[in-house]
């Protein structure tokens, strides 16, 4: 394959960072005198930015959008304090990334993820050797908006047949599906292989070492 370009997902992708999202839920919904949840239960609420994971992890019964509102804005606050912890790289992207970048492939970071704090974890648990790191501006681009992906292959001057988008999830799937490009599903994330394979990824992999061997 002539790969000139790979935009990764983030969390569930390059890092698992499941225990500090859910600590700092869990935080925020101890303060407001709601139910926590299990690190597993939070597997099932992320993919589509925070404030669809607040109403998640909220009982059905909370409405006021006010109420809604500050628990959204506690999460952020304590989520930014707290979001590199626990967060760690997953066994061999490190080489994985190395490998791409001796190649001279250029990487890119696009997550659903708020922007700042997509950009804090890149900055603290990976290597500088990103550009751009784009988390989430507005809840209109969010993935599977294919939007930012086809601005960061303009950016950076990639040919979308020439381009992959790896990631963990359905929405990243159907993300690089809309962008026209050809997608690679990653099993060590947060979803099911039985649930990526339903949306029919280009590719599905296992470790990372299977991405070099699909590229090179």
């Amino acid at each position: 394959m002539d790969i000139k370009g790979i935009i990764f997902d983030l969390d569930g992708t390059l890092v698992n960072s499941i225990e500090d999202i859910a600590d700092s839920m869990n935080a925020v919904l101890e303060a407001f005198h709601y139910p926590t949840h299990s690190y597993a239960k939070y597997t099932t609420f992320i993919g589509s930015g925070i404030r669809n994971l607040v109403l998640k992890a909220l009982p059905k019964t909370v409405n006021s959008k006010v109420e809604i509102g500050q628990i959204f804005a506690a999460m952020l606050s304590h989520y930014k304090d707290n979001c590199t912890h626990k967060t760690f790289v997953y066994e061999g992207i490190l080489g994985l990334l190395d490998r791409l970048a001796a190649k001279d492939i250029k990487l890119a970071i696009l997550s659903n993820k708020a922007d700042a704090l997509t950009k804090k974890v890149a900055r603290e648990k990976l290597p500088a050797i990103f550009e751009p790191v784009v988390g989430l501006t507005t809840e209109k681009l969010k993935k599977p908006n294919p939007e930012v992906v086809l601005k960061i292959c303009k950016k950076l001057d990639l040919p979308l047949k020439n381009t992959l988008y790896v990631g963990d999830s359905v929405i990243d799937i159907e993300t690089a599906k809309n962008a026209g490009l050809k997608s690679i599903a990653v099993c060590w994330g947060f979803q099911s292989k039985e649930a990526l394979l339903a949306k029919t990824p280009d590719y599905i992999i296992s470790s990372p070492q299977e991405l070099l061997d699909i590229i090179f």
